[in-house]
């Protein structure tokens, strides 16, 4: 059974920039505050830290940054969809900016990630790719201009509004990350008041003077929204 998504909620996303205990050590850090907060935390992982990270937390949902759409057998150097399950994946990230995929891969990966009951959380760039995407029905989306990922610049509000509304005007089911450039509070408040269901970062917590101080930074800014809406 799919995990449920409580909006709003955060992603932490540390890419291949810490691995090991680094991962987990962050890891536990979310799953506390995620436990301390009442809001959920989307914590990507390398796909060898899954199953560590998976067995020492409780609240996070442990997510895999990528996985190709194939059966077992043949495959070498593939990323097996049942391989990241049982390592304690309850989501994967498809499609982002560094691991672009084409449709026809694509399809197949979220096909198999269906039958798993795994979350699917998509990336599109432009307003034009978000509404294709969104046609297949994933359970989230992140919308960020390819060229603003890890530049510290947020999108603007006219983007913002534009892929909101390619994503609802296909399914109003489908929940919405923006997250290009975020590194601040503020920022994850101004995306999440703007529509957006989600917001979160990489650069903007891995580069803090302290990731902890950072992610409390974004949590409360989405307790605001909470306590606002």
């Amino acid at each position: 059974m799919k995990r449920n998504i409580r909006v709003p909620f955060l992603i932490v996303n540390p890419k291949a920039y810490i691995y090991g205990e680094e991962t987990l050590e962050l890891a536990k850090v979310c799953d506390a505050l995620a436990k301390e907060y009442d809001i959920d935390i989307i914590f990507t992982a390398q796909h060898i830290d899954i199953q560590k990270v998976a067995d020492n937390t409780e609240n996070i949902i442990v997510t895999a940054q990528h996985m190709d759409g194939m059966i077992a057998g043949r495959g070498m150097g593939h990323i097996l969809p049942e391989s990241i399950q049982a390592a304690g994946a309850e989501a994967v990230v498809l499609n982002h900016a560094e691991h672009q995929l084409t449709i026809t891969q694509l399809v197949k990966a979220m096909k198999r990630a269906k039958e798993l009951e795994l979350l699917t959380i998509v990336c599109s760039d432009t307003p034009e790719e978000t509404k294709a995407i969104a046609t297949l029905s994933p359970d989230i989306m992140i919308c960020e201009p390819t060229s603003l990922i890890g530049t510290g610049n947020t999108s603007d509000d006219q983007y913002m509004k534009a892929t909101n509304e390619a994503v609802k005007s296909v399914n109003k089911n489908i929940l919405i990350i923006q997250a290009a450039g975020v590194s601040t509070g503020d920022d994850v408040y101004r995306v999440v008041m703007g529509g957006a269901d989600g917001s979160g970062g990489t650069s903007g917590i891995l580069n803090a003077p302290s990731r902890k101080g950072k992610i409390i930074e974004m949590l409360e800014a989405l307790q605001k929204v909470k306590n606002q809406k």
